[in-house]
């Protein structure tokens, strides 16, 4: 019996699943109350709430990318378990800060913190790569795919209706969401990473987004892979960019009708990642299933930028929700070309490259958007930010397609 047969015990790999989900639901709750809190703040003027707004989200990100591959260092050499716990209730008391901060500064520390705290997702993505054999591992990361659809769906949501009761309710029941998951995992949850297979140190050099950057270039078709991580991430900030402007303006939605299509998209998605790619990808296996996944979303962006009515637009939903095909089966493939003890850098890695996307991506389609549909555009064209994302995804596609080729025979993962 393999040394890490005990942690593959079901309450594991539910605590994981139920982490990320409630982490992404106490993350979504905030999201349509949070901007109202800045204008508080800023004597009521939407202008400067706007470009706070901005600031805050750009940070945010920030510090993901500098957290994340620090997380999943520590994990890999302290084990998994008190990583998760320790962010768990680190995030759980910075939304109790959040929730009673009176001034903008303390609001924006609180924000740091979140993105410092909430990046233990690279370290449950390393958890699951540590209980799964490989052969399972793209269903088992399509099941946290899944998580994070509904968490999206559902945060939001809660967070909207809450807010309208009093706008600091969500910031209390995200702390009050963390903080139980930290009681649960406290109780349930069982270390993942043996120590045998745990790095022997802990170095800050490595830890570093630029060790990151190395540990991706040490293995065959990795970096090729982290490009197409990057590139999948950054077309999808399309979506939070630019698509309650694009519909407003090209087809008349109301709030309710985007809300409305928000959570088919997530509903599609969902039930992508948590029954389809758990279906298919063993049977077609990951390389197809990530061209099949990458080329879906590429007719999706591209449908999506001519669609001329909102019906047809709708039409599109069904056919972008394959693209979460691509993901769990990219994921399985980099942690199969990276040694065990080294699992929490990788994801740690690969979740700095998800934040890079997420600092610059809205910037960049919301000036697209801008510039397609002023007042001297190039070309009038407002569905160009989608239309620059299929082409993100196409060459995401092209990248995939040279680095998902097998690897030569006797070429071994790094190791630490």
């Amino acid at each position: 019996m393999d040394a890490a047969a005990p942690a593959r015990r079901p309450p594991g790999l539910v605590f994981i699943w139920i982490t990320v989900a409630l982490d992404i639901l106490a993350i979504g709750v905030v999201i349509p109350v949070l901007p109202h809190l800045i204008k508080q703040f800023v004597g009521g003027s939407v202008e400067t709430a706007a470009w706070w707004v901005g600031v805050f989200g750009s940070v945010f990100a920030l510090s993901q990318f500098l957290a994340s591959p620090v997380q999943g260092a520590l994990s890999d050499r302290f084990g998994r378990r008190p990583v998760v716990l320790l962010s768990n209730l680190g995030l759980g008391l910075d939304f109790v800060l959040m929730a009673v901060a009176n001034t903008l500064p303390l609001l924006f520390l609180g924000r740091v913190l979140a993105g410092i705290t909430s990046a233990s997702i690279s370290t449950a993505n390393a958890y699951i790569a540590d209980i799964t054999p490989a052969d399972k591992r793209a269903g088992a990361f399509g099941m946290l795919g899944a998580a994070f659809g509904i968490g999206f769906v559902l945060g939001p949501a809660l967070g909207g209706v809450l807010g309208e009761i009093d706008v600091r309710l969500p910031f209390w029941l995200a702390a009050g969401l963390s903080l139980a998951n930290f009681l649960y995992g406290f109780f349930v949850l069982p270390e993942s990473l043996p120590v045998e297979k745990r790095s022997p140190r802990f170095d800050v050099r490595r830890a570093s987004p630029l060790g990151a950057l190395r540990l991706l270039a040490s293995a065959p078709g990795v970096l090729g892979l982290a490009g197409v991580v990057f590139l999948s991430q950054l077309a999808h900030y399309v979506l939070p960019s630019v698509y309650v402007l694009y519909t407003d303006y090209r087809y008349g939605w109301s709030e309710l009708d985007v809300g409305l299509t928000l959570g088919l998209v997530g509903i599609c998605n969902a039930f992508v990642q948590a029954v389809l790619v758990r279906k298919l990808v063993p049977r077609i296996g990951e390389r197809r299933a990530v061209g099949i996944g990458l080329a879906s979303g590429i007719a999706g962006f591209a449908w999506m930028g001519m669609a001329p009515t909102g019906a047809l637009f709708l039409l599109s939903v069904p056919l972008m929700a394959l693209w979460g095909l691509a993901g769990p089966a990219t994921q399985s493939l980099v942690t199969q070309r990276i040694d065990p003890s080294l699992q929490g850098r990788l994801q740690g890695s690969l979740a700095s490259l998800v934040s890079t996307a997420g600092i610059f991506g809205p910037f960049l389609f919301t000036a697209i958007f801008r510039l397609f549909i002023g007042e001297h555009p190039p070309a009038y064209l407002p569905g160009a930010a989608f239309l620059f994302s299929a082409l993100l995804l196409a060459a995401a596609w092209a990248l995939a397609h040279r680095a998902t080729r097998p690897l030569p025979s006797g070429v071994s993962p790094p190791v630490a």
